[in-house]
């Protein structure tokens, strides 16, 4: 089974829930890379203001060392991250050639609602539509990536995606 994956969407597709509630059946370590922003960074995206891909850079690149790290210790590591554009997916994947990446896909109504639902997050539901403009979906060569639609309840969504990654471990295996 891969064990260092990332958990990818747009804000409030349920990153975090998903990544906590794989940890949990896995065993492994679930981080938030939210928890890995600058302040500067967060003050931007709570006034509203999307970041930049030169604001993302350095974000990127502590999320890629954290993954690298992960690997190097061959622990399970899953890490919830948006990484939208495949630019970011690929600085990623130099960090640690290795990381799998779980798409949680799904319609803007569903991820507005759960925006809006959101107390303790500094992403305000008016900075969906900068997510969807920057997210560049994954394409058929990006066989590393998984999609799950997240438009079914929780538990529902963490049993699927603990189902594509124990199949992506038999896919591996032929």
């Amino acid at each position: 089974m891969p064990q260092i994956v990332v958990i990818m969407g747009v804000s409030g597709c349920g990153k975090s829930a998903v990544a906590t509630g794989v940890a949990r059946q896995f065993g492994w370590r679930a981080v938030d890379a939210d928890d890995l922003h600058t302040p500067e960074a967060v003050a931007k995206m709570r006034a509203g203001q999307g970041l930049s891909d030169d604001d993302r850079a350095p974000w990127l690149d502590r999320v890629g060392a954290l993954l690298a790290a992960g690997c190097a210790a061959q622990v399970g590591l899953l890490v919830a991250c948006s990484a939208l554009r495949r630019s970011y997916r690929d600085r990623l994947r130099t960090a640690c050639p290795s990381v799998q990446f779980l798409f949680l896909d799904g319609d803007r109504a569903v991820i507005e609602t759960r925006m809006a639902q959101r107390r303790d997050h500094y992403m305000p539901t008016s900075l969906l539509e900068s997510q969807l403009r920057t997210l560049e979906r994954p394409a058929p060569d990006e066989t590393d990536v998984m999609r799950v639609n997240i438009d079914q309840p929780l538990d529902t969504l963490v049993q699927q995606a603990c189902a594509a990654l124990r199949h992506a471990d038999v896919s591996a295996d032929r």
